[in-house]
């Protein structure tokens, strides 16, 4: 059994800052890592798909390396469209798979999984893309990876949520040929996303896509076209995605953050 946490959209400020003026993300991460720490299995590795910073800044990340230090387990990073490579690269020297420049895009073998990390940002956008160079690195990799089982991690869902204000700056450019290539590997098991803050799923080039709510804020779920772009404070989860050898099948669970009642026996 092969376990990866996934978190996302942690939207870290510096000291002495708070997101959207009244938002202290730092304490949600905080009891995010509480809660993972609290697993009954702890997993083989954790992986945040972007958006660690709010500003991107140096000092943003600072904070970020502290709230995930305690984390005891490979931690892997990717960036979202509040992120800066060149900064994320700055603050986490030891994670020499960021690269030194360009995409950051990377294979990780976590137990008999391999997670491919897809870069979908543009700096200065809020939405992103995938041009052909980034495609064509994803091909070649899965090419190499034929027959193992495979997760291709990435910021910007490959698809529309029906959340019109947030569907406006998803992924703009490369879904079509992305669901195409994936269709090609049926060896990927599930492509993981982060940017809505919400858990939502569907198929997605012959395989599941899914999206992980975030520690803090989620995104409001109102679907009518119009709907103002709007955050609630929803109960915040992470994703437990576990590949069981024995069915040869990747299982993904939602888990709540926070401390329950319970557990209790049926009898």
């Amino acid at each position: 059994m092969t376990i990866l946490v996934q978190i996302s959209d942690l939207h870290i400020r510096e000291h002495g800052k708070i997101a959207y003026g009244v938002l202290d993300t730092a304490t949600y991460l905080d009891q995010t890592v509480k809660t993972l720490l609290r697993l009954p299995q702890a997993p083989d590795a954790v992986i945040v798909t972007g958006d660690l910073a709010d500003s991107g800044s140096l000092d943003d990340y600072a904070r970020v390396q502290h709230l995930l230090s305690r984390l005891n387990v490979p931690l892997y990073l990717m960036p979202g469209n509040h992120d800066d490579r060149a900064n994320l690269r700055t603050a986490f020297p030891a994670h020499t798979y960021l690269g030194n420049s360009g995409f950051i895009q990377y294979t990780a073998r976590v137990g008999e999984l391999h997670v491919v990390a897809l870069d979908t940002t543009e700096p200065g956008q809020e939405a992103g893309a995938l041009c052909t160079e980034r495609l064509d690195w994803l091909n070649s990799t899965l090419n190499a990876l034929s027959g193992q089982p495979v997760i291709v991690a990435m910021h910007h869902p490959p698809f529309n949520t029906l959340i019109g204000h947030m569907d406006a700056i998803g992924l703009r450019a490369g879904t079509n040929e992305l669901e195409t290539l994936i269709a090609r590997h049926p060896n990927v098991q599930r492509i993981i996303c982060g940017h809505l803050h919400r858990a939502i799923e569907t198929c997605f080039g012959g395989t599941l896509a899914s999206i992980c709510p975030a520690p803090a804020h989620q995104i409001t779920f109102d679907l009518h076209p119009q709907a103002p772009a709007t955050w609630i404070l929803e109960p915040p989860a992470f994703r437990v995605h576990v590949w069981d050898a024995q069915s040869k099948r990747l299982i993904s669970h939602l888990v709540p953050v926070g401390q329950f009642d319970g557990p209790h026996p049926f009898d």
